[in-house]
């Protein structure tokens, strides 16, 4: 069982990123997944949620409408579509795994998920 992070870098601010998150060795099709952020200095926030259970997906305040989450179940990923950055968005991503197909109905704390990736760095800096 993996959760594969991938699609970090350097951008400048206001610029664009999308991360990936694949697993592998199980579908996603039946769970929830999240992603998290820790910058230095600061404890992990959760970012976004999307359930598979119903389609729905939810956001921090500090991301919302910036920030989407999608799914390609056919290649068993999850994006996170990362617009207008700015340099408090710089921290490294994870992806997480939730036990079920829900993410409830708010970003789920750190607590809640079952299995988390290894985290992907993200740098806005002009």
């Amino acid at each position: 069982v993996q959760l594969q992070a991938s699609g970090g870098g350097l951008v400048q601010p206001g610029g664009s990123l999308r991360l990936s998150c694949t697993a592998s060795g199980f579908t996603l099709d039946y769970y929830g997944i999240g992603r998290s952020r820790q910058a230095p200095g600061k404890e992990r926030e959760g970012v976004s949620c999307s359930s598979s259970s119903d389609g729905s997906t939810y956001y921090a305040d500090s991301v919302k409408g910036r920030f989407t989450i999608s799914r390609d179940n056919a290649k068993n990923t999850v994006y996170l579509q990362m617009n207008s950055l700015k340099p408090e968005d710089t921290a490294i991503y994870y992806c997480a795994l939730l036990p079920g197909p829900s993410c409830g109905a708010v970003v789920p704390g750190e607590d809640e998920y079952s299995f988390w990736g290894q985290g992907t760095q993200v740098t806005v800096s002009s």
